[in-house]
């Protein structure tokens, strides 16, 4: 489906956000929405239907502002606490935890980026329920660095063109966050508006996984873009920061509510429905020893993980208490790297196990269960987890500071 500025006005949410206070009633928030978000999950994932309704629960419960500073307006909550607002809603529904996950990096990329005045004007709209969708990535270039979007000024404005692809958040966005590079070769962060002429957005997304994020291709012509909303992105890398550390944070914790929920369909269904294998001699496929056993490593594994994506949490709050430095900001990209990769491996290890200790009968499309690997496969793709073993041993084992982008 293709969405153009027919489709998509630049008005305002119709509904007011909430601002919530604290880290409590973050979440709380998430407690509600992942309740909510869990009774129709499969079913949407079976047939691709878009989360609507679920995305504007989300933004007006205030869950889209919880981390806009405190000195604009918004409750600041720890990195903890989105760690944990992610998990819980991921648990319930990964495509509902994907599809905002690009708005909170865009507002870490804010924090360091952008003027007083542009943050003011930006944080407010977060704050009064607009949302931020993604248009950085694009198909064909050499890397997932390289740009070919371009962005020139125009009078009093620029305009922007290009093509996106992995466009997550942009379908359901207000802004649309579209990475450039102007006519320096720096890269620029601009702010379109919802319905801006020559801005149309490409619900294209076909990933076997994650198949209602809406991930697909953005398409830009010229679009008019106020100078005003145009961030001077490029200078990320002059300054230490925690950017990347924040949004592979939430990453993790998509993965880790990827895993909670496969094991947890694992343990269902094979109290309620799987039949004993025969030489196990037990009337339940519950008391199978072997079976026992595997869920007990998969929990053990899934805790571990759990604790890792806390640690990291915890080591993004200190080291963003204070200022940040070349030294801290690797220790922030280490420790949420170490809780990458026990989170990606567990979301891949149980929703492949899930059927070898379920059964056959696991496998039929009315349970829907293969939306765990699915998901899980999918999501982890995002960056390869390899680069993570080797980022934490070189930090180890020669003290060698991790490279500085979204990634690690």
């Amino acid at each position: 489906m293709v969405w153009s500025t027919s489709d998509l006005d630049s008005s305002p949410p119709l509904l007011p956000a909430k601002v919530l206070r604290n880290d409590a009633e973050a979440l709380q928030a998430a407690r509600e929405l992942a309740d909510a978000a869990r009774q129709q999950a499969s079913r949407r994932d079976q047939q691709r239907k878009l989360p609507w309704a679920e995305i504007e629960q989300f933004t007006r419960s205030g869950l889209g502002s919880i981390s806009i500073p405190k000195a604009f307006g918004g409750p600041e909550v720890s990195f903890q606490t989105i760690a944990e607002v992610f998990r819980v809603i991921s648990a319930a529904d990964p495509a509902l935890g994907q599809i905002p996950q690009n708005q909170f990096g865009m507002i870490q990329l804010l924090r360091l980026t952008a003027t007083e005045a542009q943050q003011a004007v930006l944080f407010r709209s977060v704050l009064d329920g607009w949302r931020i969708g993604n248009a950085g990535p694009e198909r064909g270039t050499k890397d997932t660095l390289t740009l070919k979007a371009r962005i020139v000024r125009d009078g009093e404005q620029y305009r922007v063109s290009g093509e996106k692809f992995y466009s997550t958040g942009a379908l359901f966005a207000h802004w649309v966050a579209v990475k450039a590079l102007d006519e320096e070769g720096r890269q620029r962060l601009a702010f379109v508006r919802r319905g801006s002429p020559g801005l149309r957005i490409v619900d294209d997304w076909s990933g076997f996984g994650q198949r209602t994020t809406a991930s697909g291709t953005v398409l830009l012509d010229k679009v008019p873009v106020d100078a005003e909303l145009v961030v001077d992105n490029w200078r990320q890398r002059e300054v230490p920061n925690t950017q990347g550390a924040a949004s592979q944070l939430i990453q993790a914790a998509i993965d880790a509510g990827i895993a909670e929920a496969a094991i947890d369909d694992a343990i269902a269904f094979v109290r309620e429905k799987s039949r004993p294998w025969i030489e196990a001699k037990v009337d339940r496929a519950s008391d199978d020893p072997y079976v026992i056993g595997d869920i007990g490593r998969l929990k053990l594994e899934l805790h571990a993980a759990e604790a890792l994506l806390r640690k990291a949490a915890q080591v993004l709050d200190e080291v963003n208490a204070g200022p940040v430095d070349e030294a801290s900001a690797a220790r922030a990209s280490i420790a949420v790297a170490e809780a990458k990769v026990l989170t990606t491996e567990v979301a891949l290890q149980a929703s492949e196990k899930l059927f070898e200790l379920a059964g056959s009968r696991a496998t039929l499309a009315e349970f829907n269960l293969d939306r765990h690997w699915r998901n899980a496969r999918v999501h982890t793709l995002h960056d390869p987890v390899r680069w993570k073993y080797h980022a934490v041993g070189a930090w180890h084992l020669n003290g060698t500071r991790p490279a500085r982008h979204s990634w690690i």
